[in-house]
């Protein structure tokens, strides 16, 4: 999967916003082949195979290349930055997928949190919406916390990519901001804790492998307060429980994704009890094999 093209969304002055594919270090536009990435995501239902290496002749051919550390830039609309790789496309959880993710929901349960050690275990995966697009955040761009929670946390997970035909395209890094404290008093809140503005980052592109296997890779989260490293965690993708085709199998039943759909798959890296990020944190997940995502954090 090291050679797998690399499709990203990115922001051009004058122009709006662009798809891009990622070489080394290099961009290749590649909007003039499709007009939108949920385009290619409806392209590739059928014959993923296919339109990957077509995507990726198109940016052998383009001749708009560029630095992509030209995107590295805050959002304006006066200099070009990263834009988060979904437009159509709505972003899904999966939750209590690693056995990590179970103890700390369950430490945090007003309750005791049975119905998370049920659901661990039980045949039917839990999945919720996440985001829309109007709350995805990309790369370098600031991803919200509640103003009125007292416990908030980011959760990085590996995010699975897929088409209208419930196809895999690859994976992709996430951040599911979350509200321990709104969620722990009451697991009914969940969509409260979760879905706000600002409460997703997704980037920064996604690695085109589509693959019934985990990416056996690790994930790494690093937060800092004014430079100063304040926590940092790893986990491995092979302590994710459920399969792919499972959750896909799930996420799909009596539900339809026209744009296409994203999928984060869990969190095992819970900060301690004790912590709560702060506005001007710095928040970065890094996938081996995929990359980093970096984020600074606002209350909203």
């Amino acid at each position: 999967m090291t050679n797998a093209p690399f499709l990203i969304r990115y922001f051009q002055p004058g122009e709006g916003p662009r798809l891009g594919v990622l070489r080394g270090d290099t961009v290749h536009d590649v909007s003039h082949a499709h007009a939108s990435l949920a385009d290619f995501f409806r392209i590739s239902c059928g014959d993923v195979a296919s339109a990957i290496d077509a995507l990726s002749a198109a940016a052998a051919a383009s001749s708009r290349r560029f630095p992509a550390g030209d995107l590295d830039n805050s959002p304006s609309a006066d200099v070009p930055h990263w834009l988060p790789p979904l437009d159509k496309q709505e972003v899904w959880a999966a939750g209590v997928t690693y056995l990590d993710s179970r103890k700390a929901r369950q430490e945090e349960s007003a309750d005791g949190g049975d119905v998370y050690a049920r659901v661990y275990s039980a045949e039917r995966p839990e999945i919720f919406f996440k985001a829309s697009s109007k709350n995805t955040v990309g790369h370098l761009d600031a991803a919200g916390f509640r103003a009125d929670s007292r416990w908030n946390v980011p959760e990085p997970e590996l995010a699975l990519v897929v088409n209208p035909a419930m196809e895999m395209l690859g994976f992709t890094i996430g951040n599911d901001m979350s509200s321990r404290d709104i969620e722990g008093e009451n697991p009914l809140y969940l969509p409260q804790a979760k879905v706000y503005t600002a409460s997703c980052a997704i980037g920064p592109g996604i690695l085109l492998a589509p693959s019934d296997e985990w990416l056996d890779t690790t994930i790494r989260l690093v937060i800092s307060r004014a430079d100063e490293e304040v926590f940092s965690d790893s986990v491995s993708t092979n302590q994710i429980k459920r399969s792919i085709p499972e959750l896909i199998d799930y996420l799909g039943r009596s539900n339809s994704y026209p744009g296409g759909v994203m999928l984060l798959t869990g969190t095992a890296i819970v900060p301690p009890a004790e912590f709560t990020l702060q506005p001007d944190d710095v928040v970065v997940i890094t996938i081996d094999g995929i990359g980093s995502l970096q984020n600074r954090v606002i209350e909203v």
